[in-house]
């Protein structure tokens, strides 16, 4: 934000974003000295920020009553003090710039005034001094507007205040004003009052992000659910971005990946709607839950991500999904090791275990496929993991019965059971239980055989159980 009086105006109105206002300076009239004085103090801002504070704060001097070139002298004399890190200074002129608003100025160009300049003090803010100063400016707001009703401005400060505090995780007071603010924008009765709903989407946005933090889903879910119903809202994407997001982070922790991944490309797509940084971030997510999903289909082909596919910034995400949709463990691992940053994200370095593990449990069962005894120390070698490790693969496969063995720990070996051997017992097993199952519905509901039919049934049965591991007993002739 340029320090150009009001510079942009943003969130103003709940319907209205990213729209930009600038004050109407050269249309503004007043004396000539005093006008004077302010647009040389502008020219002096860049060369000269000391001189120009103290030509700024001249200004308000030369004015007989409070009025518009006063005002805007303080503006500006505040935003250089707060660049510069003159906070108590800042705070002590924003003190008497509060006063200009209740008679000196009108009510709207005040609103649009005191909101950019609080958006202003929250992008420069940089170090704990500086958000202090912050958080005193928002108390100094809120104080002022309490007396003049202006429930809008009230809420759009307290929203802000809200954020600093999740910002320095000071969940304990942050609690305390996430109910504030909801009972702010619900009416006498307690319904969500459907003139407020954008504010309150805001509301649940910051509340759901509390609680993704403290990985707290019983709360999380509950208020993801509430914010999705709220029909009465035309939020900032951005808003709806960060709901989106947090609640894919929550189907994630319970293995939901189908929801977890339609709830990261719409958080994706609305902060590129927002033009959000973000979205580079959720992407990397997206890629994330299409490999732990096991799905096929790449996640760029949509005309949405497709244009990402190139950005250096995701190359790793995309190179990582092309390894594991080809099964190719090498790669995958020669990926993660060259880019050791994609784990500096906490959520990614949480889950990409997951994927791995998925990958090597593949890669296990395509190396011993041709096998039916091995050495654990050879999958140890070829996939380069620890033997604990193959063990482990191991033992997961044989009891989810995606493996037919038997792993002995005193030698270090496996010994792998034909599937075809196996297939063919089962099949004549249960032929053995068909045939004896017609023998008896024959016998017992019809006539009976004849004596060369009866010793043919006979035979048929004993081939068959002794096919099968039976022992086949002696047929004798009846009478003998």
């Amino acid at each position: 934000m340029s320090d150009d009086d009001d510079d942009f105006m943003q969130d103003s109105d709940p319907d209205q974003y990213d729209f930009e206002y600038e004050d109407d300076d050269d249309e503004q009239g007043g004396d000539v000295d005093i006008e004077n004085k302010y647009y040389n103090a502008k020219q002096m801002k860049v060369d000269s920020p000391e001189e120009a504070i103290d030509e700024f704060l001249g200004v308000p001097a030369l004015e007989p009553e409070k009025g518009d070139w006063g005002f805007k002298g303080l503006k500006q004399a505040i935003k250089l003090e707060f660049k510069m890190k003159r906070y108590d200074k800042a705070i002590e002129h924003y003190q008497e710039l509060l006063t200009y608003v209740k008679s000196a100025i009108t009510r709207n160009y005040s609103e649009k005034s005191i909101n950019n300049m609080l958006d202003f003090i929250e992008k420069a803010a940089e170090d704990d001094e500086a958000y202090r100063c912050m958080e005193k400016f928002y108390s100094l707001t809120l104080e002022s507007f309490q007396s003049t009703n202006n429930e809008r401005l009230w809420l759009k400060t307290n929203t802000k205040l809200a954020k600093l505090w999740l910002d320095q995780k000071d969940y304990s007071r942050l609690t305390d004003k996430f109910r504030e603010l909801h009972r702010a924008c619900q009416r006498e009765d307690g319904t969500d009052d459907p003139s407020k709903g954008t504010y309150a989407l805001e509301v649940y946005a910051l509340e759901i992000e509390m609680y993704s933090r403290m990985r707290n889903n019983k709360r999380l879910k509950a208020l993801y659910q509430r914010a999705l119903k709220v029909r009465s809202a035309v939020p900032h994407p951005k808003v709806m971005g960060t709901i989106r997001e947090c609640g894919g982070k929550m189907h994630m922790s319970e293995e939901n990946w189908k929801e977890a991944q339609s709830d990261f490309f719409e958080s994706f797509r609305l902060y590129d709607e927002a033009g959000s940084l973000l979205r580079i971030q959720v992407l990397k997510y997206l890629v994330l839950t299409t490999m732990l999903m096991g799905s096929n289909i790449n996640p760029f082909d949509s005309q949405e991500t497709k244009p990402y596919r190139d950005d250096y910034r995701i190359a790793a995400m995309t190179q990582l999904v092309d390894a594991y949709q080809r099964d190719d463990i090498h790669r995958y691992e020669d990926i993660l090791q060259k880019n050791k940053d994609l784990l500096a994200d906490p959520f990614i370095a949480e889950n990409i275990d997951e994927v791995t593990r998925n990958m090597r449990t593949k890669a296990v069962l395509k190396l011993v496929a041709p096998y039916t005894r091995f050495h654990m120390s050879f999958i140890s070698k070829q996939l380069s993991i620890s033997i604990p490790e193959v063990q482990d693969i191991l033992g997961f496969l044989i009891m989810d019965k995606k493996l037919r063995g038997r792993i002995n720990q005193s030698n270090g070996t496996v010994e792998i059971e034909s599937s075809a051997d196996m297939d063919r017992v089962h099949a004549m097993a249960q032929w053995n239980s068909a045939v004896q199952s017609l023998s008896r519905t024959i016998l017992n509901s019809g006539e009976g055989f004849r004596l060369e039919e009866t010793q043919f049934l006979t035979d048929v049965v004993g081939l068959v159980s002794e096919s099968t591991g039976g022992r086949r007993k002696p047929s004798r002739a009846p009478g003998r």
